[in-house]
């Protein structure tokens, strides 16, 4: 299941448009701030997806019957470019823990790469829904080396990945290597360059929230 929030016409999309806008996402703290409405809308289209049980609820006049999620999902990011995002998450799921990881690509002297996990700090995740939140999905093989990282350790019981960009062949890797993960994503973009940057995308999201790495 692919869900592509800019296939319908909503406010969502000013502020794809900010983010992708190479003048507008010269100022940090806006380009942050988009991504969270971003990640916001998306957990809030997310939402609707989940398992829900009748509640009752006492008010100071009498109760009320509320549709309440069965599961509080857990959320995780991809350091550091991702960290709006999430919390744009956080701000609906409001309760639901955290689980960081860090992960980088490892070059190859003929220019190849491969993606090196290099640290995951995480509740339990057994029988858990598990939503992962990273800003571009690229080439797809951060994603795909963490989320097999984390099954190999975890019994999910349902995958979620959450982007605001993608790529066509980062979609297609996802679903060739995680078939069933259900995918969220702002927009998907055709082309990659050859250092794997989504075109026309939006450039390096880690370096326009938080600045240049040394």
């Amino acid at each position: 299941m692919i869900f592509v929030l800019n296939k319908t016409d909503t406010i969502a999309n000013k502020f794809l448009a900010e983010l992708r806008d190479a003048v507008t996402q010269q100022d940090k703290a806006r380009f942050r701030r988009n991504q969270e409405k971003l990640g916001a809308i998306l957990a809030y289209e997310l939402s609707k997806s989940l398992h829900y049980e009748t509640k009752e609820i006492q008010t100071p006049l009498g109760t009320a019957s509320v549709n309440m999620p069965a599961d509080e999902p857990v959320l995780g990011i991809i350091l550091r470019a991702g960290l709006p995002f999430h919390q744009g998450f956080m701000d609906f799921f409001d309760q639901s823990p955290s689980a960081f990881i860090t992960a980088y690509r490892k070059v190859k002297r003929n220019g190849s790469f491969l993606i090196q996990v290099d640290h995951i700090s995480t509740p339990n995740l057994d029988d858990k829904i598990f939503i992962l939140c990273d800003t571009m999905l690229a080439t797809g093989q951060s994603i795909v080396s963490v989320c097999k990282e984390l099954m190999a350790q975890y019994k999910i019981k349902e995958l979620h990945i959450a982007a605001v960009i993608a790529s066509t062949e980062g979609v297609a890797h996802v679903k060739a290597n995680l078939p069933k993960a259900k995918l969220w994503l702002c927009a998907v973009d055709d082309e990659m360059t050859s250092k794997s940057y989504i075109v026309p995308g939006l450039g390096d999201a880690g370096d326009l929230a938080f600045g240049e790495k040394a």
